[in-house]
C-alpha cells in the first residue's frame, strides 16, 4: 500500500513530518528543527519543500498540518473553534493554503474553551493536543492529561468530542523560576532525586493554596541545607506538578479511587505526572507515540482528503 497523506506536526520549535498510508500507517518520518519560530520570513512553503520535496512529487499525496504552523505566527491563522467539538466537525473547518504545483496544505483548527462564572469569562486556547487526543481515539468520560511547557488537561465525550479542557503553565514556570529567579541561584545540576521531587509533590497536593510559600522553600531547604543542591530541581518540579495535579483532580472532579487518566507526550515527563498522580491515589497510563500522525489522518479521512482502507 503506497502513501497517501503528509501529515506535519509543526510547533514552535519543531518540524515533524510522518508518510502515511491509507491505513493510517506511517511509512517513513523526518525531523528538522524548523518551528515556526525559525522559519526566515516566513516562507514555510520553501521549508516544507526542503524536507519533504521527494514525498511530495506523488501528486495523489494530501497533506495536511497540526499545531503552531495554525497560529497567528503562523503561515495563516486557522480560526479556533469552540468545545465541544468532534474530530469530524473539526474536519469540515481545515484552511487551504495553495502551494507551488497546483498542491495546498490543511491547516487543522485550534481549539477554545470558555470557563463562565458569576462575574468573568475566561478563555483558554489549544493548537496541535486536539490532534493527539484524536488520534488516541479515547473512550468517552475520559481525561487525557498532556504535560509540557502549557499542560493541558483534556475531557472527551462521545463521537470522539472534545468536551472541555484547561491549561496549567507548569513546565513555563518550572523553567523561569530555575532559571531567572532567586530560586535557581542555589540548584546545581545532578543526577535526578526521586526522594525530593515526591516530598514537592506531597507538599503541594496537601496545601496547594499555599504554593506561593511553597515555591520559597526552595531556597530555604537549599539554604538550611535540608536538601542538596543538586536535588532542588527535583522538589520544584515536584511543588509545581503537585499544584497542577491537585487544582487539575479538582476542577474535573476526579474520583481519585477510580479513575485511570491517559497521558501524551514525552516519556521522561509523562512518567513524572505518572508519579505525582500515584501519589495523588490515581492510576495513569502513558500512551504511545505517533498520535499526532494518527490523529491528523483521522481528520483528513472526515475531510475526504485521502480514503482511508477498507478493513
Amino acid at each position: 500500500m503506497g502513501a497517501s497523506l503528509l501529515a506535519l506536526d509543526w510547533g514552535s520549535t519543531n518540524l515533524r513530518a510522518g508518510l502515511l498510508d491509507q491505513s493510517g500507517r506511517t511509512l517513513a518520518e523526518r525531523q528538522q528543527a524548523a518551528g515556526i519560530l525559525q522559519v526566515p520570513q516566513r516562507n514555510f512553503e520553501q521549508v516544507l519543500f526542503a524536507l519533504c520535496g521527494d514525498w511530495l512529487q506523488d501528486p495523489s499525496v494530501a497533506i495536511i498540518a497540526s499545531g503552531m504552523i495554525g497560529s497567528r505566527q503562523g503561515w495563516v491563522e486557522a480560526p479556533y473553534l469552540a468545545t465541544p467539538i468532534t474530530p469530524t466537525a473539526a474536519a469540515q473547518a481545515l484552511t487551504r493554503i495553495p502551494l507551488r504545483g497546483d498542491r495546498a496544505v490543511y491547516l487543522i483548527p485550534g481549539i477554545r474553551s470558555t470557563v463562565h462564572d458569576s462575574t468573568e469569562h475566561i478563555d483558554d486556547v489549544m493548537r496541535g493536543e486536539e490532534t493527539q487526543v484524536w488520534g488516541a481515539d479515547i473512550e468517552p468520560g475520559s481525561i487525557v492529561v498532556l504535560p509540557g511547557t502549557h499542560s493541558k488537561w483534556v475531557h472527551c465525550g462521545a463521537d470522539g468530542a472534545i468536551d472541555r479542557f484547561q491549561t496549567w503553565m507548569t513546565g513555563e514556570l518550572f523553567a523561569v523560576l530555575g532559571q531567572h529567579s532567586i530560586l535557581g541561584r542555589l540548584i546545581e545540576p545532578g543526577d535526578p532525586s526521586e526522594g525530593a521531587f515526591t516530598l514537592g509533590v506531597q507538599r503541594t497536593l496537601a496545601a496547594p493554596e499555599a504554593l506561593s510559600t511553597l515555591l520559597f522553600s526552595v531556597r530555604t531547604a537549599g539554604l538550611m541545607s535540608r536538601i542538596a543542591p543538586t536535588a532542588l530541581s527535583d522538589y520544584l518540579s515536584g511543588l509545581l506538578i503537585g499544584a497542577e495535579v491537585a487544582s487539575a483532580l479538582r476542577r474535573f472532579n476526579v474520583p481519585r479511587e477510580a479513575a485511570q487518566l491517559s497521558l501524551i507526550g514525552e516519556p521522561s515527563l509523562c512518567d513524572r505526572y505518572a508519579r505525582a498522580l500515584a501519589i495523588a491515589g490515581v492510576q495513569a497510563q502513558t500512551l504511545p507515540s505517533g498520535l499526532a500522525a494518527r490523529g491528523a489522518w483521522r481528520l483528513a479521512c472526515a475531510a475526504g482528503l485521502i480514503r482511508a482502507a477498507e478493513v
